[in-house]
């Protein structure tokens, strides 16, 4: 799977309730959530990105309280995958049980920038910055976890698993 889009880049240190506040809790709608997605960072963020638009984060992205809306949040945005410093252990496996790729980068990476236009290209572990030409290497997604985002979430690889089990 490869993704191309242009980087929203946020700092360090968003914890979930800037992701997507609690007012907006009510409904597990990922189009409802992604119309908000971050308004507790700075109400009307999400008006700049376009689907298949890629966030950059800096280090501990998705601290604070457990809740799948952050990552429902972001998949209702259009924003397919997030590259970030490092992850909130809880943030990091809510996101793959809802179906949202993440890529952990590591405190030392020169992270893409604001506006810059990127290639992920999942199976090689390879980022292209398409501006610059530079090029940074992740360690790609563990198989049975590329399974589980190849299904849709969590509940899509467990649906896939008992037809096995039924057929």
């Amino acid at each position: 799977m490869k993704y191309t889009g242009t980087v929203h880049a946020v700092g360090d240190h968003i914890d979930t309730d800037a992701i997507i506040p609690a007012k907006y809790l009510v409904t597990p709608d990922p189009e409802i959530l992604g119309r908000n997605l971050f308004d507790g960072l700075e109400a009307g963020w999400v008006s700049r990105v376009t689907p298949g638009d890629i966030l950059v984060a800096g280090a501990n992205f998705g601290c604070g309280s457990s809740r799948e809306h952050a990552p429902l949040a972001i998949l209702g945005a259009g924003i397919p995958v997030v590259l970030a410093r490092s992850f909130a252990r809880i943030f990091y496996r809510n996101a793959f049980n809802m179906g949202l790729p993440l890529i952990e980068l590591g405190e030392d990476a020169t992270l893409p920038g604001d506006g810059d236009r990127i290639e992920v290209d999942m199976a090689r572990g390879r980022i292209r910055n398409l501006i610059s030409g530079r090029e940074l290497s992740f360690s790609p997604v563990p198989a049975f976890m590329q399974s589980i985002l190849d299904q849709g979430g969590l509940v899509g690889h467990v649906r896939s698993r008992l037809q096995g089990v039924h057929s």
